[in-house]
């Protein structure tokens, strides 16, 4: 016995609705590089701030990871000990960038999470 299909097959529940559709996910993909592209510059108008030595040290960064200010306390300045006030200024910067990062996960995880629902990461 021969059956006839007639039409396109049912879509099935749960996919994207631009999966059978080139254009539409090309206009999602174009929408989301938009999304992605001002959400990119809005973390350079975003700051943290990384510290150490109990706040001795303090780094201010944006969230395209250039320093715009270090705040040493003055009683942390001392010529006998330079390494200690060294060691401090990387650690701070250090906690900046990771908290620069977190904060750039934060802001673009949701948008590149579509493109793993997408298949495309």
């Amino acid at each position: 016995m021969v059956r006839k299909i007639r039409g396109p097959a049912p879509a099935r529940s749960g996919a994207p609705p631009a999966a059978g559709n080139p254009n539409a996910m090309l206009g999602q993909l174009q929408q989301m590089q938009q999304q992605m592209a001002a959400t990119q510059e809005a973390l350079g108008l975003e700051t943290v701030e990384g510290s150490a030595g109990g706040g001795a040290v303090n780094v201010v960064m944006t969230g395209h990871q250039i320093v715009q200010s270090i705040k040493l306390n003055p009683e942390i300045v001392s010529a006998d000990d330079v390494e200690l006030l060294q060691d401090l200024v990387v650690a701070a910067i250090n906690d900046a960038v990771a908290k620069s990062r977190k904060l750039a996960e934060e802001r673009l995880g949701p948008l590149t999470g579509g493109l793993q629902g997408m298949g495309l990461l």
